[in-house]
């Protein structure tokens, strides 16, 4: 993609954007929502979240109208139910590739990763956070809706208690502020090309892609777990999203979202 060129954001027969000035939570806007008619993908901004959520108990801090805050609301029922980690992989390849895009010309070593499941990470700094939320009807995916919030113009954060709290913003990394809605287009526009991916049957393309770009993948770091702290090394991925680590003693210990945490080094 051309670094001058922009993705079409107009309303379409396929894509739908709304933008809020305050919301409580994007997410929480969409699970409400109910269009007359049915669009492929359904984009909601906002300027400020009031009650603005990550995974589990966690909360999302982010001041107003400098980051971007955003969900997309798909309904992906040609994805099989125990293939839905498809689309965590799907946006969180689209974020990295959007966050890329915009620090690789700056800052050509950095590394711009997956933090498993979906964090986006610039070296070892959070810059994206995800709360992916799906809706199942029978034994079809209905609904899923993906929220996610971008560090972009934010310059200060205020710590929420945890040791691990290490976010950074495009603007720290660059010295100089980003136009919030380039980046979103670049979002988009990648989603829409990995969305395409899942209905074209190519779901092992894109784990793989996801694999590719993981945040620690074949490196021995420090882990934990409900047993205590331990050193292994990330295997794999399975394709129903739980993480394989291979501890120090070469055993493989399995894991669903929320069941370890990565550890610093230091």
């Amino acid at each position: 993609m051309r670094s001058d060129s922009h993705f079409c954001l107009d309303d379409s027969p396929w894509f739908r954007m709304l933008e809020l000035d305050e919301v409580t939570s994007t997410n929480d806007f969409l699970r409400s929502f109910h269009p007359l008619d049915e669009r492929r993908i359904t984009l909601v901004t906002a300027e400020h979240q009031t009650a603005g959520r990550g995974s589990g108990a966690n909360h999302w801090h982010s001041a107003p109208g400098e980051n971007l805050l955003f969900s997309l609301l798909v309904h992906p029922r040609h994805v099989p139910p125990e293939r839905m980690f498809l689309l965590s992989e799907a946006i969180a390849l689209a974020v990295r590739q959007a966050v890329e895009d915009f620090v690789m010309p700056e800052l050509p070593a950095m590394a711009v990763t997956i933090k498993w499941p979906n964090d986006i990470y610039c070296g070892d700094q959070k810059v994206c956070g995800m709360l992916i939320e799906n809706d199942l009807q029978g034994q079809q995916l209905e609904n899923c809706i993906m929220g996610v919030g971008i560090n972009v113009n934010q310059t200060t954060f205020t710590s929420d208690g945890s040791p691990h709290f290490n976010p950074v913003s495009l603007a720290q990394l660059l010295g100089h502020e980003v136009e919030r809605r380039f980046v979103l287009e670049r979002v988009v526009e990648y989603f829409t090309r990995q969305f395409d991916q899942t209905e074209q049957n190519r779901g092992d393309e894109l784990h793989q892609a996801y694999l590719a770009h993981l945040y620690r993948k074949g490196q021995l770091h420090r882990f934990a777990d409900a047993q205590g702290e331990f050193r292994g090394t990330i295997a794999d991925v399975e394709p129903t999203g739980h993480l394989i680590i291979t501890d120090e003693m070469g055993q493989n210990r399995r894991y669903a979202f929320k069941q370890v945490e990565h550890l610093s080094n230091t």
